[in-house]
């Protein structure tokens, strides 16, 4: 399988949305688009999936281009896109007849995916004190548990490629760890996905190539690890029992952040990283923490698109 995006672009009138995106996925694994708000990176998936014209560049999967209707895609939009006075159950079937699933085979898979993902009092509730009871309809159903039906949608066909529009927005930890479990399967089923998120940390978490959008343009591109090492361990943390500001000024390093003797520096690397803590010991500085790293994603997420004025 292969995934590539080919000098992707859009324009509404002057205005540049998504300018010459390119990118690939030669294995399965996850693959992040990020970016500022308007950077560009839903009107990219939606160009992707067909939902949305492009103006040049083209999509391919497996040397052809990707068509939505032949080819087996989930999509998890950031947007709520249920019909909101039709039930659940309704819906779920109606969107897997749209994959050419048989309804036997998607009850079955219903059935599975509400067993896992705890919606089943909304599908199949059971009767209480006699009454007939009809399964929910979605707008019933808190934001939460509409985006679990909706990720339902986009997994009841199996999809070889799966792609994630903000997929952890608004949801509480437990529903968090709930969805973040059921992305590690996919990707233990040697899936391909993209992720679109704003949570750094779980980018960190899944994806190993990362696409960064500015104002439409990319401005970082490539391996995350091979990104940070090409920054090289230049975060300094130091957490300690007295000020020790005095140190940090003689050897020449920079201060990010400075609260209640917990420090957060910036260093050129380990040679200037161990002078400062050659002098700590020399004066009996008691360390609480002394850690040097590579910047994380979110650190250099800032670096490269904090400053949002034109």
């Amino acid at each position: 399988m292969l995934l590539e995006v080919k000098n992707l672009s859009k324009k509404y009138g002057e205005k540049t949305v998504v300018d010459n995106l390119n990118f690939e996925m030669k294995n399965p694994g996850v693959y992040a688009l990020l970016g500022t708000n308007g950077a560009g990176k839903t009107t990219s998936i939606r160009m992707m999936l067909g939902m949305l014209a492009h103006d040049s560049g083209e999509v391919l999967w497996n040397g052809k281009p990707l068509d939505t209707l032949s080819g087996n895609v989930g999509y998890l939009a950031e947007e709520r896109g249920l019909y909101p006075k039709y039930s659940i159950m309704d819906q779920l079937i109606y969107f897997a007849s749209l994959r050419n699933i048989s309804k036997t085979d998607a009850k079955k898979k219903i059935e599975y995916w509400a067993d896992r993902l705890k919606v089943n009092e909304y599908l199949c509730p059971s009767a209480n004190s006699g009454k007939k009871m009809h399964a929910k309809n979605a707008d019933q159903l808190s934001k939460g548990n509409q985006q679990k039906i909706q990720l339902m949608i986009a997994l009841i066909s199996d999809p070889e490629l799966l792609i994630l529009d903000e997929p952890l927005n608004g949801l509480d930890p437990v529903n968090t760890d709930l969805f973040k479990s059921i992305i590690y399967e996919e990707i233990n089923k040697d899936k391909y996905l993209i992720m679109s998120s704003h949570q750094m940390p779980m980018v960190e978490e899944f994806c190993s190539d990362i696409t960064i959008l500015d104002k439409s343009r990319t401005v970082l591109q490539g391996n995350l690890n091979e990104i940070k090492k090409g920054y090289g361990r230049i975060r300094l943390f130091v957490k300690c029992e007295t000020d020790i500001a005095e140190y940090i000024n003689e050897t020449n390093i920079g201060i990010i952040k400075n609260n209640e003797f917990d420090y957060q520096l910036k260093v050129s690397g380990e040679k200037q990283a161990n002078t400062l803590l050659k002098k700590l010991i020399e004066n009996d500085v008691v360390l609480i923490r002394f850690e040097l790293r590579e910047p994380s994603l979110h650190e250099i997420f800032i670096e490269k698109v904090g400053d949002t004025n034109e």
